[in-house]
């Protein structure tokens, strides 16, 4: 699984690929024709059932049918797919499925639920020490399905400010960084999201102490969620989350508001 990777994340994607195997032969089925049955080449339902590989929810769903195993492969949806992240990212991946509300400040990238594909695998590749092949595909497909956040229903409340300097980064090439101003552009658009840029020239930044995330469930209960060099906290105290939250709101106040930011990311566009 490479850099990060979970060990007993890794031990319950073999476990369910042998599970997967079992069945897949309890049904006198071949590989081509199982792949067949759920859209998948042969090669890719060896590398399910050796764990090389994660399946995605509804390819489990499609196995699980197509071997009439009666849930026996759905019981293991919800382990698998937490088992895709990396293990200090794994607790935040499932407050944001339950969030309301989503806070993020960033000083250093762009935050994962913005990039594209094209940043996100430049970013992976810049890893040291370096991530294999199989983990990058691994990371991007998990980055990319959390960003159905943005079209769930109710939606939930986000609101992204970063620094000017993550966006003049040209992490990946020109072409990388052009393709991610237009994504933000587009992503500003939505009525559920807010994204604000913090000037360099700005004199006050309530965030020098640097990224955070602020997540509040449905039941109302709040996370701060702070990473760094693959470790990560997540503070449940509601003193702190409280404070976090009133910080975020004091650098929300100070950056560019999401009409001067959208504005300021076209004038960047319009300088690659």
């Amino acid at each position: 699984m490479g850099e990060g990777a979970d060990t007993s994340g890794q031990m319950v994607i073999v476990a369910f690929g042998q599970t997967l195997k079992t069945l897949r032969i309890r049904a006198g089925l071949e590989r081509e024709e199982f792949g067949r049955r759920i859209g998948y080449s042969a090669a890719t339902v060896a590398s399910y059932e050796q764990g090389r590989r994660i399946p995605s929810p509804r390819t489990i769903e499609r196995a699980d049918e197509a071997l009439d195993a009666g849930g026996l492969l759905t019981v293991w949806k919800e382990q698998v797919e937490r088992a895709q992240y990396p293990v200090f990212f794994q607790g935040m991946a499932t407050l944001e499925k339950e969030a309301i509300e989503l806070l993020a400040y960033d000083a250093l990238v762009v935050k994962g639920l913005l990039q594209t594909e094209e940043y996100m695998r430049a970013l992976l590749s810049m890893r040291r020490p370096v991530l294999d092949h199989g983990t990058i595909e691994q990371r991007v497909a998990a980055r990319l399905a959390r960003q159905d956040i943005f079209d769930r229903r109710p939606s939930p409340l986000l609101s992204f400010v970063m620094d000017e300097s993550v966006l003049r980064h040209r992490y990946g090439g020109k072409g990388v960084l052009r393709g991610q101003l237009e994504h933000l552009l587009l992503i500003g658009q939505k009525r559920n999201v807010e994204i604000q840029v913090m000037p360099t020239a700005c004199e006050d930044n309530a965030g020098v102490n640097g990224p955070f995330t602020v997540v509040t469930r449905k039941d109302g209960k709040k996370f701060v969620y702070i990473e760094a060099q693959s470790t990560s906290t997540l503070q449940t105290d509601p003193e702190q989350t409280a404070l976090a939250a009133a910080r975020y709101g004091i650098i929300r106040s100070q950056a560019l508001t999401p009409r001067e930011s959208l504005e300021f990311v076209e004038r960047l566009l319009g300088e690659l």
